[in-house]
């Protein structure tokens, strides 16, 4: 326990010896923490317990400005290196989370190969709670590292992807949003050749009715940001044409709860074309189940509220 209290004050101890020493006019501020911090502060990324080495993960970021450049480079990045490749989880995850500052000194293309087997591994870690840390994780790596790493040969892009099949409902939920943050970060066209296709193959191809309802969720989420000729060229159809017949009832209420949410992103005349005759069609007594009708309905009110 002392150990872990210490390694979470590594940062603020390094930042008082260099703030004490330039108040007080002496110089080798810096010499002191080479000489004395950081030769204690390695031992803390081999010690045996792993709740001390989370917690230096945790704030060993907090270095780098406070060493600046030369250190970073020499002594921390070494130490960041090694903490991402350590066996409990959570150390992992506690070096992605503040990324952001170490990465502009370590370069992209090394922060990159180190950190993409990191990244893989906790994706695919049994605990649901460590896959949902990184997936909330993905956006910040999405900045720092660009769109290249994205792209199918590079495993990041699979891997946002594959989340909406898991066995977890909370994690294929934290997928979808992380999907739109990724169209946010990249742009549409981006997402139009990435995420598009994989959302409406999601749909098609699945013969399990939840991942054809997370297919759903994804298109109601990504509606805000793709724009209405996306949205009406490629997730419209899927709705109207396929989920609105779909044969599961389950999906046919979510599909008209679909298209209750994504009209006010359609333009007026898809709205009228499309999705009020799609509605009509799942609120008539040709429907056979109650829900669908009700929501139907429910969501006939919503489209026509629609400016």
């Amino acid at each position: 326990e002392v150990r872990t209290s210490a390694a979470f004050k590594v940062s603020e101890m390094t930042r008082m010896v260099m703030q004490t020493t330039s108040e007080s006019g002496k110089p080798g501020g810096i010499d002191l923490v080479v000489r004395e911090i950081l030769p204690a502060i390695r031992e803390l990324v081999t010690d045996p317990s792993q709740h001390v080495r989370a917690a230096f993960a945790s704030n060993v970021m907090g270095l780098a400005p406070e060493v600046g450049v030369d250190i970073t480079v020499r002594d921390v990045v070494e130490l960041v290196l090694i903490l991402l490749k350590d066996e409990f989880p959570d150390v992992r995850l506690n070096v992605i989370s503040r990324l952001d500052k170490v990465s502009f000194m370590m370069g992209i293309d090394r922060l990159a190969n180190e950190l993409l087997p990191a990244i893989v591994d906790l994706a695919e870690d049994r605990n649901w709670r460590v896959r949902l840390a990184i997936i909330e994780h993905i956006p910040l790596l999405a900045k720092q590292l660009g769109k290249d790493l994205f792209h199918d040969d590079m495993n990041l892009g699979d891997l946002c992807l594959n989340w909406l099949g898991d066995c977890v409902f909370s994690i294929r939920e934290a997928a979808i949003k992380n999907l739109k943050a990724l169209t946010e970060v990249f742009g549409v066209e981006w997402s139009l050749d990435n995420i598009v296709p994989k959302v409406v193959s999601l749909f098609n191809q699945s013969t399990n009715y939840l991942y054809r309802m997370t297919a759903l969720h994804a298109v109601s989420v990504l509606a805000e940001v793709i724009g209405p000729e996306i949205l009406e060229e490629h997730f419209l159809p899927l709705v109207t044409d396929h989920a609105c017949e779909d044969p599961v009832p389950n999906i046919r209420f979510v599909a008209a709860k679909t298209l209750g949410s994504i009209a006010k992103y359609a333009r007026p005349e898809s709205r009228e074309s499309k999705i009020k005759p799609a509605l009509k069609r799942l609120a008539s007594s040709a429907e056979s189940d109650a829900d669908v009708v009700h929501f139907a309905e429910e969501a006939l009110k919503s489209v026509s509220a629609c400016a």
